[in-house]
């Protein structure tokens, strides 16, 4: 079975200045090179779309911010999600859609590294899916600490993925994931 190539929120809204500063500046230019290379060996794609319910936020659906950047919207035979909250399987049928199509390997790419991405790569592992983050096709903004310590979003990010990795799941770089396809080493 071919691994999913899982891309969480990747919309508009996250280019707003209000989110303050973020690192990895090129993670959308990774995440296309993933995109292509999975449509070139026809492995499946999942997107995923936040739908938030407060009608304030860059990710309504009444603000233009909601929709997908460009480049990011479904192919036709592409599997398209919505979600109301971090992680892309609650109140979602992801978790169903992958197990009736036997699928038991996921690649994350999207954003952001520690909200959507570390909330759903958490339950990925928790449901024994065999999980990988690209590092470098995710991103994170800075942030305020709970003590009102301001945090670089470079510090963010690794943090997220820092927590991520080994535990839920094994933290690589988009060549790695191109390498390991290439030779055929992920397995489900």
């Amino acid at each position: 079975m071919k691994p999913v190539l899982l891309v969480v929120d990747v919309q508009k809204g996250f280019d707003d200045p209000a989110w303050g500063q973020r690192n990895n500046l090129d993670a959308e230019d990774r995440m296309l090179e993933l995109m292509k290379s999975w449509r070139q060996n026809e492995f499946p794609i999942i997107h995923v779309q936040h739908v938030s319910q407060d009608p304030n936020s860059k990710l309504h659906p009444s603000n233009p911010g909601f929709a997908l950047k460009p480049g990011f919207e479904p192919m036709e035979d592409e599997y398209f999600i919505r979600k109301n909250v971090n992680s892309c399987f609650i109140g979602t049928e992801l978790d169903s859609y992958l197990k009736k199509n036997g699928f038991q390997t996921l690649i994350v790419i999207g954003l952001t590294s520690n909200h959507c991405i570390s909330t759903t790569v958490r339950m990925a592992g928790n449901l024994g899916y065999r999980t990988y983050v690209c590092s470098d096709a995710t991103a994170a903004y800075e942030t305020v600490s709970y003590d009102g310590m301001k945090l670089p979003a470079e510090e963010v990010h690794h943090h997220a993925l820092s927590a991520l990795h080994q535990e839920f799941a094994e933290v690589i770089t988009t060549q790695k994931v191109k390498t390991l396809f290439q030779q055929k080493t992920i397995k489900n």
